[in-house]
């Protein structure tokens, strides 16, 4: 699976979700890739701080990536995309690219406004790929609080579903990320550690049922 973290609003959490996503499929004994697509190199830059990586890290920060990233993507398990928090023209390239495209909010306003984006390329994208799955992921949320209304209300009228899984917002995941690891490695039985274990297993789910695509309609959609 070609599975993508996208939000056109910036700190929403997508660079630690991806990386430890890729981390914890690469402990599963999986053969996995990260490709970071935004102009920001987020997740580039923890894998500057090591000298090896548990999964390989690639740079992809541009329009029309997409068809290199499925061909990259044909020799791993499963590849994992950071997406970018702005620029239109990567943002569709990554949705095309992927398979499931995991939208992360956080319970008010202003990524929820700026999802609208994110959606839209979404539905452009299922125009060419029929089969592309979408998820609304909740991050950062603090703790003994519940999701709002609002948000329920925005993923029913945009035909998306939440994932039963949310991320906390735990200090844990900014000191692992600052210090160039990843949670398992920095905390391996925190409550964070425990959060990316529930994502994992759910996401998986979605790969259970193969989205086959022929040849020469990936390439359509990676042309598009």
């Amino acid at each position: 699976m070609i599975i993508s973290f996208l939000n056109q609003k910036g700190g929403v959490g997508k660079t630690t979700l991806a990386v430890n996503t890729a981390a914890r499929l690469a402990r599963s004994g999986h053969k996995v890739l990260l490709i970071d697509a935004d102009p920001q190199q987020t997740s580039a830059q923890w894998a500057s701080l090591r000298e090896t990586t548990p999964f390989v890290v690639a740079s992809l920060p541009r329009p029309k990536m997409a068809r290199d990233a499925m061909a990259m993507a044909a020799d791993y398990t499963h590849t994992i995309i950071d997406g970018p928090a702005r620029g239109k023209d990567i943002a569709h390239s990554v949705v095309i690219a992927s398979d499931l495209v995991v939208i992360p909010i956080e319970p008010g306003g202003p990524s929820l406004w700026a999802a609208t984006e994110t959606i839209e390329a979404v539905n452009n994208g299922r125009a060419l790929k029929e089969q592309l799955e979408a998820v609304f992921l909740v991050s950062r949320k603090q703790a003994n609080t519940v999701i709002g209304r609002e948000a329920k209300a925005y993923a029913a009228d945009a035909g998306i579903q939440i994932l039963r899984t949310e991320i906390q917002n735990r200090v844990a995941f900014a000191e692992a990320l600052t210090a160039g690891r990843t949670i398992f490695e920095w905390a391996a039985k925190s409550e964070a550690a425990k959060d990316i274990e529930r994502l994992v297993k759910e996401l998986l789910r979605y790969g259970e049922h193969e989205n086959i695509r022929g040849p020469e309609k990936a390439r359509q959609a990676a042309d598009a």
